[in-house]
């Protein structure tokens, strides 16, 4: 009986703490099931399994929704609920296609987790890559909680904000040639980087 009953508190303290998880430990786990995979002898096989365990993987911290509307802007709001959805699915398809090849190239670099800063639901996560050549470079999170468990909304890597970048980008596209000419210059990109 006193046996259960510890097992039991144990089981029920493991599921609070993994409940309350911060946002180090999220990006730390997503981190550490990215590199088992990469690292996998198996996967290495198979680049189409391999691939979709990594976008599994990713899926499930990255906000591309979020990511998606804060990379279009201004421009968001005037989409319709159809093209929202279109966009955040066209946004996350290259997402995941242009940052897999990087993430398959991992070769035993050691990440370091920095600093932790939480501001009620949101945070940034401050890490560093170091190579085996002792090259550093800084890799840092910011995340949100919208329903209760810590999402990725902007990656900035060497002080260079993603979401920012792509901003930039897409609100020249759609300023000079239109909604439309983004849209389109999206899905010819996916198309070249289409996953193995």
């Amino acid at each position: 009986m006193v046996k259960q009953l510890v097992l039991i508190v144990t089981l029920s303290l493991f599921a609070v703490s993994a409940a309350w998880a911060g946002p180090t430990e999220e990006v730390k786990k997503t981190v550490d099931e990215v590199v088992s995979i990469v690292a996998d002898k198996e996967m290495k096989k198979n680049d189409t399994k391999r691939r979709q365990a990594l976008k599994k993987a990713i899926g499930g911290i990255f906000d591309y929704t979020e990511m998606a509307k804060r990379s279009l802007g201004k421009h968001w709001t005037a989409r319709t609920p159809a093209e929202k959805k279109q966009f955040s699915d066209l946004f996350a398809t290259l997402l995941e296609n242009s940052y897999a090849g990087k993430i398959e190239s991992y070769n035993n670099e050691k990440i370091v987790y920095l600093k932790e800063s939480v501001e009620i639901d949101y945070a940034e996560v401050k890490s560093k890559v170091v190579t085996a050549a002792r090259d550093e470079f800084t890799l840092d999170y910011r995340l949100f909680k919208p329903n209760g468990k810590w999402m990725v909304y902007d990656v900035i890597i060497e002080g260079v904000s993603l979401v920012s970048n792509y901003r930039s980008q897409f609100n020249k596209i759609v300023t000079n040639s239109g909604y439309d000419k983004l849209v389109k210059k999206l899905q010819s990109k996916n198309e070249e980087l289409k996953a193995p």
